[in-house]
């Protein structure tokens, strides 16, 4: 029976005891996803780029043309530059040095100084202090007016007082912290993903070097491009087929600076990556839609001019698609994101001066190489048509669905109950552990949708090519949202999509395929999370005298066996699915009681998006080499998505 209290007994009960007080920076251990954005890996890696952004603040200064990011082999990280180094003398307000009050207080920093800094990344002034509060230990090392000045601190709060600890000759600042483990649910650093972080700021600085060790797993990298956006572009289209040299136009309107780069190729997809004040804003902004804004009139009103567009003017998407772009912003203010993870730009008179610089120099461009004009609109009239085609066969997907049951997919075991959040769709591989899950599904809330094969690769095909593959069609069809822009959630037939393949290399390179379309053409499901992946057994013990039990790892087995005490027992690996009687396939795989089944989530959009690309897109190299650095951490190719 629930307990019920009345108002007049809360107000009794809440008094100036049950207020807390949140002193120094525990706010930022008791909420840190306030200022980091998660306690996952994306958090975890935002501790490092916090750092490091305030080295690349004083590179834009001019004052730092070196940085060195070490993962060291205990796990923690060093994060050193040749700037002026952080200030030490005694700070007039607090009484303390001035080190001490940046490490060891929230929105404290040069940032808010014009006169300091006329241009940052750091937005609050809570960088540098929040990875202290966030982690283990923290030391710090400041070189600067001929001495070594260090101070240590402990979960934010302060270990010893600023000290001397020699003479140097050299200037700049050391930051050494290890993640607080008691705070993060992992505190394992991923190389790959902070090498791609230092490799867009030395694009975006081609005036800085920066160097990358990871003592883990003896890599070292030395990143310096003195060609800037131009190269960076060059770089995210290796082993594209490209129809033009980069383009390259810069401008200044009032403080902002604008600087864009881009070429288009083969593909069929469409690449904007976007930076202001070096700070990536995966999220886009209102620099993003300045640039799509002026790129698409510049682009119609030439090409009526020179005679080079008949018809209709293009629409934005379709003279976009091919394109590879990179936006870089530095302006002076404040830029205003979505939050301290600074996702999305806010500022409209950024989009104002994009516009501007965008209309401007490239009207000027274009009229010098009008090939590359021309190169530009003959693809997107060919992206037209494609997209006219896929509507025509995304209609006819729409009207099958609006049929009703009738039109659904004749693979398609489907289920009775029709209230959503009970439904689950199985998608299953292959037609002989389709049959089995058939006969052991429960046809009150289950659906069966057997696959042959493997589906097609959507990396490498267009949308029309998807929508014209059957297994494909069977799929959205049986999901009943559509994709892509025409995606409608409460279409939706299934409130859980189960993946179902095999525990081998095969069963992941599937599994794969499908996650790769579920996050291209149907993200929502992902984000949502609708999108799970069963787990089925390895290994079927049985001990004399003993009920039989399932195990879905070889360390599993291990242990099992090394608990046996000598007893005779048998070991039935399975190979597949199609192995499993029904009634097996049930207990172990399909029964909501007792199976085992992962909810598939993106913390991090860009991330899996950048991983999807290297194990399904084009460039084998990059494949291949993403492969070999993480051999030894994969079982098979089992991939955390």
């Amino acid at each position: 029976m629930d307990n019920v209290v009345n108002k007049e007994e809360m107000t009794n009960q809440y008094t100036a005891q049950n207020i807390k007080v949140l002193k120094g920076l525990e706010p930022v251990r008791e909420r840190p996803g306030m200022y980091i954005g998660s306690t996952g890996k994306t958090g975890l890696h935002h501790l490092v780029y916090e750092i490091v952004d305030n080295s690349i603040d004083e590179a834009i200064q001019g004052y730092c043309d070196k940085i060195k990011v070490t993962i060291k082999a205990d796990g923690s990280v060093e994060v050193e530059d040749n700037g002026r180094g952080i200030p030490v003398d005694i700070h007039p307000e607090t009484g303390t040095s001035a080190l001490e009050v940046v490490m060891t207080t929230l929105h404290a920093g040069g940032k808010f100084s014009k006169e300091s800094y006329k241009v940052s990344g750091g937005l609050h002034g809570v960088g540098a202090s929040v990875v202290n509060a966030l982690s283990e230990w923290m030391e710090v090392e400041v070189h600067r007016d001929g001495k070594i000045y260090r101070q240590r601190y402990a979960r934010g709060q302060k270990v010893t007082e600023v000290e001397v600890i020699g003479e140097t000759t050299k200037r700049g600042t050391i930051v050494r912290f290890k993640p607080d483990k008691t705070i993060f649910t992992t505190v394992e650093f991923d190389s790959d993903t902070i090498l791609t972080r230092l490799r867009d700021l030395a694009f975006l600085n081609p005036n800085v070097t920066i160097e990358f060790i990871d003592e883990r797993n003896n890599i070292h990298r030395t990143l310096h491009y003195s060609g800037g956006l131009k190269e960076f572009v060059s770089y995210l289209n290796r082993g594209e087929k490209t129809l033009h040299e980069v383009v390259y136009i810069e401008g200044s309107v009032q403080d902002v600076q604008v600087q864009v780069a881009f070429q288009y190729t083969d593909s069929d997809t469409e690449e904007i990556i976007s930076f202001v004040n070096n700070i990536k804003t995966v999220d886009g902004g209102t620099h993003v839609t300045g640039f799509k804004t002026a790129f698409t009139r510049v682009v119609n009103e030439l090409g009526k001019k020179k005679n080079m567009i008949k018809g209709e003017p293009f629409r934005g998407e379709d003279l976009r698609e091919g394109m590879t772009a990179v936006i870089a912003v530095l302006m002076m203010g404040t830029p205003q994101f979505e939050g301290q993870t600074k996702s999305k730009l806010g500022n409209e008179e950024v989009q104002d001066a994009v516009a501007k610089v965008v209309r401007d120099k490239l009207t000027d461009y274009f009229e010098v190489n009008e090939s590359v004009l021309k190169v530009i609109i003959q693809k997107a009239q060919q992206t037209r048509e494609a997209r006219e085609a896929a509507k025509r066969a995304r209609e006819a997907v729409k009207r099958k669905s609006s049929l009703g049951a009738s039109t659904l997919p004749g693979k398609l075991a489907d289920c009775i109950t029709k209230n959503l959040e009970e439904s689950e769709l199985f998608i299953v591989e292959g037609d002989s552990a389709g049959g089995s899950a058939k006969q052991a599904r429960d046809r009150n809330f289950q659906a069966i949708l057997p696959l042959r094969g493997k589906i097609l690769n959507v990396e490498k095909s267009n949308e029309l090519k998807l929508l014209k593959n059957e297994q494909i069609r069977d799929i959205i069809t049986a999901i009943g949202t559509g994709t892509g822009d025409n995606f409608d959630e409460s279409k939706l037939r299934y409130g859980k999509i189960i993946i179902m393949t095999d525990a081998d290399v095969d069963g992941a390179h599937i599994r794969t395929l499908l996650l790769a379309l579920f996050y291209r053409y149907m993200r929502p499901l992902l984000e949502n999370g609708r999108i799970y992946v069963a787990m089925p057994p390895l290994y079927k013990l049985t001990v004399s005298g003993e009920k039989p039990v399932y195990l879905y790892s070889d360390e599993e087995l291990k242990a099992k066996l090394a608990s046996i005490n000598g007893k005779r027992y048998e070991i039935q690996r399975y190979k597949g699915l199609g192995e499993m009687n029904p009634e097996q396939l049930w207990e172990t795989t399909m029964n909501p009681k007792t199976r085992k089944i992962i909810r598939i989530t993106i913390e991090d959009a860009e991330e899996a998006d950048n991983l999807f690309e290297i194990l399904m897109g084009k460039d084998a190299e990059e494949r291949r080499g993403y492969i070999m650095r993480h051999a030894r951490q994969l079982s098979l190719v089992d991939l955390d998505v």
